[in-house]
């Protein structure tokens, strides 16, 4: 079965290379070796013209908000693989920029000689301005390959600005996509040989691969990088080995409980899996494969889609509501930067929620918190500082309470610029999932994106939708007291901003 062209975006003007010496695989967002339609084309094209198969997977220190945090979980899936690539026909190349700059010029040496570079199509952060400026470096085919959810990116011609609307064109419309995933096991199609035993010595002499140290994330490793070495790894591991246990606990112990556990503090029914959906250790097409064996096959109602939360995918109504979460409120995030890269700006908000922030961005605030005490959890609202505070420990914050985070920052700050600034930079700077599609998409929600004018108007917020701290302890059913010991447990340590 060959990759779908609907998954297959040319990112230059050159054509397949029919006397290059091998293939080459750039890992820039799926990272992982299964369920990864990527690996399927490199592995399709290595065989079509008999060459070997070569695996780069790099990571930059130049991006914004690099830190120890974001570069050991990634530095764990790049272990994995390294491993699990020994004594296979792939030659895998893992390398870890030791300054900004010093990658330059690294995919260009490989595509030298290469019959195509495949690599991961994702819209988020960077990754789309850094593969632009690559295809001018790249004198082959060079393709980006779509591995981000059931829906391909190339399948919406316009963005979706209500979650309804997306969730009834995807279910008029994925069928057929379904039908051709992405293969368990791509690497096991390869051939024996031929394959390449080494790094070409010009190659490992400028980009040598990371030493193991490196790969482990090892302190003194870490250490030696130009990177932000205040925000530091968390307790969770990357790696498709970890995502796969994270989301084993969860399919078989909280899936069958989540719409009413995922909105308490205490059930914990939420599956913890953006960390590693971000990061490309785990696909969408893996858990639903799963999903399947475990209740049956999908099966859609007759008709027409109306959009409709729960019945269309014909299981479990808490399978459903898991699989709205991350499929729908997913994929619209992703799709929606594909058509609006500029997603994070200001003036991409609805003209609506624009107006009315406009109007009543000169209210008088209740108080005006400095960016140093928000980024400590040294707020005038204790849930406030509790979610903040796992946020910068734990690098996650309950879903729940990130919506109303945001609402706070918006009434803690002079004006509803500065307010997406501040909230893009602490959730960048210490989420491990930040600086995602998602994470664009959920914090322009709060200033009024996918959203709509809810009266009565309100001080600062005029039409945008109102949350409070109260409420949303109630809805969470947690207590003053819980508050004030888990923001006193996430204190230890009293780091200093």
């Amino acid at each position: 079965m060959s990759t779908p062209t609907t998954r297959i975006r040319a990112l230059g003007p050159h054509p397949v290379r029919p006397d290059g010496q091998h293939v080459v695989v750039y890992m820039v967002a799926t990272r992982r070796l299964s369920h990864n339609y990527a690996l399927d084309r490199g592995v399709e094209l290595a065989r079509a013209h008999g060459v070997p198969l070569v695996l780069l997977e790099a990571l930059r220190c130049g991006y914004q908000y690099a830190a120890d945090r974001h570069h050991a979980f990634i530095l764990h899936g790049m272990a994995e693989h390294a491993e699990a690539l020994a004594g296979t026909p792939v030659l895998y190349h893992p390398w870890v920029e030791p300054h900004p700059g010093a990658g330059k010029g690294l995919l260009a040496a490989w595509a030298e000689h290469a019959v195509a570079v495949v690599t991961d199509d994702w819209p988020g952060f960077f990754v789309p301005r850094m593969l632009a400026a690559a295809a001018e470096q790249v004198p082959c085919a060079f393709e980006a390959v779509d591995s981000v959810g059931l829906l391909p990116l190339s399948a919406t011609p316009r963005p979706f600005v209500r979650a309804h609307d997306f969730r009834r064109f995807f279910q008029r419309t994925v069928g057929p996509h379904l039908t051709t995933p992405p293969r368990a096991r791509p690497l096991d199609d390869l051939p024996a040989e031929p394959r390449l035993h080494r790094l070409p010595a010009s190659i490992a002499k400028r980009w040598p691969a990371a030493a193991p140290a490196m790969l482990q994330a090892q302190p003194e490793a870490l250490a030696s990088l130009p990177i932000d070495h205040t925000v530091g790894p968390i307790a969770l591991r990357g790696g498709t080995a970890a995502a796969r246990a994270r989301w084993e606990r969860f399919r078989t112990s909280r899936l069958e409980r989540y719409s009413a556990g995922r909105r308490t503090i205490s059930t914990e029914a939420s599956s913890g899996l953006s960390p590693w959906l971000h990061f490309g250790h785990i696909g969408v097409h893996e858990l639903l494969a799963d999903i399947e064996a475990q209740f049956g096959p999908i099966s859609p109602p007759e008709g027409t889609p109306r959009g409709k939360r729960h019945g269309w995918w014909g299981l479990p109504e808490d399978v459903e509501a898991f699989l709205d979460e991350v499929v729908t409120w997913r994929e619209v995030g992703h799709h929606f930067l594909r058509h609006v890269p500029d997603a994070a700006d200001y003036d991409t908000l609805p003209q609506w929620a624009r107006t009315t922030l406009e109007v009543h961005a000169v209210d008088p605030r209740e108080a005006l918190v400095s960016r140093a005490d928000l980024a400590a959890g040294r707020s005038p609202d204790p849930l406030w500082n509790a979610a903040q505070l796992q946020l910068v420990h734990d690098g996650r914050m309950h879903n729940y309470l990130r919506m109303m985070w945001g609402k706070r920052i918006l009434e803690w700050t002079p004006h509803p610029r500065d307010a997406l600034d501040v909230m893009f930079e602490l959730n960048d700077r210490f989420a491990i999932d930040g600086r995602d599609p998602n994470s664009v998409t959920g914090i322009t929600w709060v200033l009024g994106r996918f959203d709509r004018a809810w009266g009565p108007e309100r001080p600062i917020f005029g039409k945008v939708r109102y949350m409070s701290s109260a409420n949303t302890a109630r809805k969470l059913k947690t207590t003053p007291e819980k508050v004030r010991d888990w923001t006193a447990h996430e204190r230890q340590g009293q780091l200093a901003f």
